[in-house]
């Protein structure tokens, strides 16, 4: 059988057509496409349509089909093997090896950011709950953050892994919270820094193997996808260590449905080099005799949501910041961001929201919804 036809009937398991007529079906503009999926795998996907050898009206379908009928576990490729022995023969994410996001993602242009982000600028989940704008889902996650750990105005709260500020912003100006941000990225602490100017919110330019001092309530939002398998059990610890004993931890993050140890070789490419997404036994384990989990929160239906919702401010603002940005880095964006929207709808990934306390919560922990 030939590549080609191979791959089309792989695409037939999850009801795509090559050059159909559905918003999904693929439409393949170069023959080595073929070959090159079937030699690469995802990455080879990936690169190709960078390449412009393939397109499809809506990509955020083309994988949400592809993923729900299994076929990148049926396109597996030399790199998947690879990557699994780098990630078990070195950290990737020590802190040498963890400031590389930081430089090539991270340290992107704040003017890309705003434009697709919220006015909080949070580039986690928003929580869609009663409502389909992306400012007032990411105002609701931000408050529910903000409810789940029972923020007081006597707290002192640790956010790990910052961003821009925005979560600290927030707390500092609604519940009276004095907020320590921490962030390895040089433009997020700039950026940070000023946007919370004013309010009693520190901006540290640090590790989190670098903390100091005591804290109420500690928040790791969208930044454990960067620590790694071989440092959650050390960072579960670092929290531990700087949380008060009668405090709260809440942990936000991007989960997966079994235990890996690196992440999409696209992915790590393009997107976030060295990251990985957690799963439920891997937390479990990190956690294990440190904490009490008081609540476990999976809403990673608004993931596809936001991601939806961002895709479209990018393609709306693209004209306003496109001359610092080539074609291919649209395309490489556009293809991160409906790949992703793709996955959470097809439930690959999910999005969990995580309570944990040092002893437990007296006579029980509230959930909040």
């Amino acid at each position: 059988m030939t590549s080609k036809a191979t791959v089309e009937e792989l695409l037939k398991r999850a009801d795509i057509a090559v050059n159909g007529d559905a918003p999904w079906d693929i439409r393949v503009h170069d023959e080595r496409f073929y070959d090159r999926v079937l030699s690469e795998g995802s990455l080879g996907l990936g690169e190709s349509y960078l390449d412009g050898w393939w397109d499809v009206p809506r990509l955020d379908e083309f994988f949400c089909r592809v993923l729900a009928a299994g076929l990148d576990r049926a396109v597996a490729s030399w790199r998947n093997v690879a990557a699994y022995l780098r990630a078990s023969l070195v950290n990737l994410q020590s802190r040498r090896r963890g400031t590389r996001v930081a430089r090539e993602h991270y340290d992107l242009s704040p003017a890309l950011y705003e434009s697709f982000l919220d006015p909080y600028n949070q580039y986690t989940c928003g929580y869609f709950k009663d409502t389909n704008d992306l400012n007032v889902a990411q105002e609701r996650k931000l408050d529910l953050i903000c409810r789940k750990l029972h923020l007081v105005p006597a707290d002192r709260v640790l956010d790990i892994g910052c961003g821009w500020g925005g979560f600290a912003k927030y707390a500092a100006e609604r519940f009276g919270c004095r907020v320590v941000g921490i962030t390895i990225s040089d433009e997020q602490a700039k950026y940070a820094q000023a946007y919370t100017g004013g309010l009693p919110v520190e901006i540290r330019k640090q590790d989190y193997r670098d903390l100091s001092g005591t804290f109420d309530k500690v928040l790791v939002c969208g930044m454990i996808e960067h620590v790694g398998y071989k440092n959650y059990r050390r960072i579960m610890e670092i929290v531990r260590e700087h949380l008060t004993a009668n405090g709260l931890f809440l942990l936000h993050t991007i989960g997966g449905n079994k235990s890996v140890t690196h992440t999409d070789s696209w992915i790590n490419r393009y997107i976030f080099p060295n990251s990985m997404v957690p799963s439920v036994h891997q937390l479990a384990a990190a956690a294990e005799g440190l904490f009490t989990t008081e609540d476990w929160h999976n809403f990673s239906a608004s993931y596809d949501k936001t991601l939806m919702a961002w895709h479209r401010n990018f393609t709306a603002n693209w004209g306003r910041i496109k001359d610092g940005y080539d074609e291919r880095f649209r395309r490489m964006w556009t293809y991160y961001l409906l790949s992703s929207a793709g996955s959470f709808r097809a439930r690959k990934n999910q999005l969990w929201q995580i309570v944990l306390s040092p002893y437990g919560v007296p006579g029980g922990y509230q959930s909040v919804r």
